[in-house]
């Protein structure tokens, strides 16, 4: 049996074009050794099945003749390295890239998207787990996801993580030494990651795309140097620069301070992809002008996190203009709605860019941020509050920032869980007394008194939208109401 599967995996490459037939013999060989095969003999082989069904038949195979043990993390290292026989080397991906970058940027991004999911990079059986809808707010159609696709980690494993030897190497889970990498119990295997270089300010940064994916072609940009990700003026210019190489991309930045910021904030990234964001869709709510920059168009964003938009055909300008706007909010205060920007010499404010091409223009997205806390708000003063913690607590990052949640995968249980209690004369008692799905309570309760018809699964779904938004509403600096309008006002009255 596993002679045939090899060989139904090596007829994959060659159908996908990942090694030619000159190169059957050779990968067929560096995995008899991978598996610790002897020899070789044909079989009967099916056909047409997808890469994930394939390599999980190897792995089961694998781990009936005891060559690994029963365990998710053991599987997806077995597998990455198997797919690595079939993965052409960096720099014929590179070459190939740059070949499709001559007809078009499009093309190419969209080639070498295709050949990420092709060498289950991205494991787009794991990716299309994931649920997804659209949910209707007072700010336009929210895009919402329940991630499924990063598999819970194993207790087995987790325990043989705590006996590993401890490793630096590589820094993190972004730098370049990931490229090829065997990974380990407590880092993913990377042997058929593949990044393609790119020039930002004469500096080396990376091109790849995220291995969980969550919009199209969801993609990462990273410096070459382990290096803090810190907001300046070279931010802006390399996300400028970024779009105007590819202009079919949009691209943004996480904020580079704890809480607002995105969960790695030791390398220096950014996140792109060829994607529309809601956050794009949504409308100039006041125009104003800046002295300085009067080439500039700048705006409100009707949003419910406080944006700030400005376009211009000069990408020089814009990112002066750019500059300009961050060190004028870096120092800005206004007790009056909880901004400080500092606690002693502790900085409380900066932004999360987003650049893109509208028609011949550049423009840039501010989102003006605040990572103060205080007693009654311990996790973020602008942060998700306790009340919509059943939904979301995490970090608000760059891609919610622009519209798009991502939810944690508990909730496609307990959405199950809730729409089947409230079938029960007695949910309310029942509710709170039910460890997994007591914290939903009081959301429930409030849905409840406000509809009259049965809460079904779709209801749910269109609540967590409306929650999402609360979410996003409490991340803003400056409140929806007419005091929070009046202080943003305030600020742009200072530039």
């Amino acid at each position: 049996m596993i002679f045939s599967l090899i060989q139904e995996l090596l007829n994959y490459g060659l159908e996908k074009n990942l090694i030619d037939s000159s190169e059957e013999i050779y990968s067929r060989n560096l995995i008899l050794d991978i598996l610790n095969l002897d020899e070789w003999r044909y079989e009967p082989v099916k056909n047409n099945r997808d890469i994930e069904i394939i390599l999980l038949d190897i792995c089961q195979w694998a781990i009936k003749v005891g060559l690994i043990n029963d365990s998710p993390a053991e599987m997806e290292l077995l597998d990455t390295k198997i797919m690595n026989s079939i993965t052409p080397r960096p720099k014929e991906v590179i070459e190939k890239f740059n070949s499709d970058f001559k007809i078009s940027p499009e093309i190419a991004t969209a080639n070498y998207y295709n050949f990420s999911k092709n060498t289950n990079y991205i494991r787009e059986a794991r990716i299309k787990r994931n649920l997804h809808w659209f949910s209707k707010t007072p700010y336009g159609d929210l895009e919402i996801t329940i991630n499924l696709a990063k598999p819970e980690k194993d207790p087995k494993d987790i325990e043989r993580e705590k006996n590993m030897p401890k490793s630096s190497y590589p820094s993190c889970l972004l730098c370049l030494e990931n490229v090829g990498y065997k990974g380990r119990l407590n880092h993913p295997a990377r042997q058929t990651h593949r990044v393609i270089p790119v020039n930002l300010k004469s500096e080396n940064w990376y091109f790849q795309f995220s291995p969980y994916v969550y919009y199209n072609e969801h993609s990462i940009v990273f410096c070459e140097s382990h290096r803090p990700m810190k907001m300046s003026k070279d931010t802006f210019d390399r996300l400028l620069e970024f779009v105007e190489v590819f202009p079919h991309y949009c691209i943004g930045s996480n904020a580079d301070l704890p809480i607002v910021g995105g969960s790695i904030l030791s390398h220096d990234h950014y996140q792109a992809g060829k994607h529309t964001f809601p956050m794009e869709k949504a409308s100039i709510e006041t125009e104003f002008t800046i002295n300085d920059f009067p080439e500039i168009t700048c705006g409100v964003v009707k949003w419910p996190i406080s944006v700030i938009r400005i376009s211009s055909k000069n990408r020089e300008k814009l990112s002066e203009a750019a500059e300009y706007i961050f060190k004028k909010w870096k120092e800005y205060s206004d007790k009056s709605v909880d901004i400080l920007a500092y606690s002693e010499d502790t900085p409380h404010n900066t932004v999360t860019p987003i650049a893109r091409r509208v028609g011949d223009e550049f423009q840039i997205d501010l989102a003006l941020r605040n990572n103060r806390t205080s007693l009654e708000h311990p996790m973020g003063i602008f942060h998700p509050h306790s009340e919509v913690h059943n939904i979301k607590k995490e970090n608000i990052g760059l891609i919610e920032v622009m519209g798009l949640a991502i939810l944690p995968g508990r909730l496609q249980e307990e959405m199950i869980l809730l729409e089947k209690e409230l079938k029960n004369p007695n949910w309310k008692s029942t509710l709170k007394d039910n460890p997994t799905l007591s914290k939903h309570y009081d959301w429930i309760k409030n849905i409840v008194s406000q509809r009259d018809e049965i809460i079904t699964l779709d209801i749910l779904k269109e609540e967590i939208g409306k929650t999402f938004s609360t979410v996003l509403e409490h991340a803003g600096v400056f409140k929806r109401d007419p005091i929070g309008k009046n202080a943003f006002q305030n600020f742009i009255n200072t530039l």
